[in-house]
């Protein structure tokens, strides 16, 4: 019964999507994932987020340059298959870790709020269900955090000092949406 319900549904049917049709994300469409967004709890309803919205593929292909090096670094002695394989992508200049989706959207968060870490990952899964529902695919790169050891980039993102990036997102029309991955059961402790 739970199951039929749509938001059970668009939770359990949504995929991290690294294959991205052509078509552009028009602006409105991101103003509702964002504004989805922002109807996340907060910690002390302090709402500790802003947003930078990136379509320049130059741009990203910039942060991409960036962080790919940093990231191999990060791996290094990291033999599990996953890793081996995402090295060897890595380590191609064509390979792009925004997968040359039309839209990437950084989720920041301000460094004086409390639980801006929290906050802002609801905010970002808002997001990406949003997102689902819309029929647009996203992924979280994480590895994109990276930028925030380039003071440059920072300013170029126009980033404030005060402000930090949690999550950046890629949206786009989907290519190739993957399987679901297994999941394991859950372990509950009941008292």
């Amino acid at each position: 019964m739970i199951d039929q319900d749509p938001v059970i549904s668009n939770i359990k049917t949504r995929r991290s999507v690294r294959d991205y049709a052509g078509k552009p994300v028009s602006n409105e469409v991101i103003e509702s994932i964002i504004d989805a967004g922002i109807h996340a709890p907060t910690g002390f309803g302090t709402q500790p987020w802003r947003f930078v919205v990136i379509k320049d593929k130059s741009i990203m292909k910039q942060m991409s340059g960036h962080c790919k090096p940093r990231l191999l670094q990060q791996l290094e002695g990291v033999n599990t298959d996953a890793a081996v394989q995402f090295k060897k992508m890595l380590k191609t200049e064509e390979f792009d870790i925004f997968y040359n989706a039309p839209v990437l959207v950084i989720v920041l968060g301000s460094k004086t709020a409390p639980t801006t870490d929290y906050d802002c990952a609801m905010c970002a899964q808002n997001m990406m269900l949003a997102a689902h529902a819309m029929g647009i695919g996203s992924c979280w790169i994480g590895t994109a955090c990276l930028v925030q050891e380039n003071p440059e980039m920072m300013q170029k993102l126009k980033i404030p000092a005060d402000f930090k990036v949690v999550a950046p997102i890629i949206f786009g029309y989907t290519g190739t949406v993957p399987a679901a991955a297994p999941r394991n059961n859950p372990v509950i402790t009941w008292l």
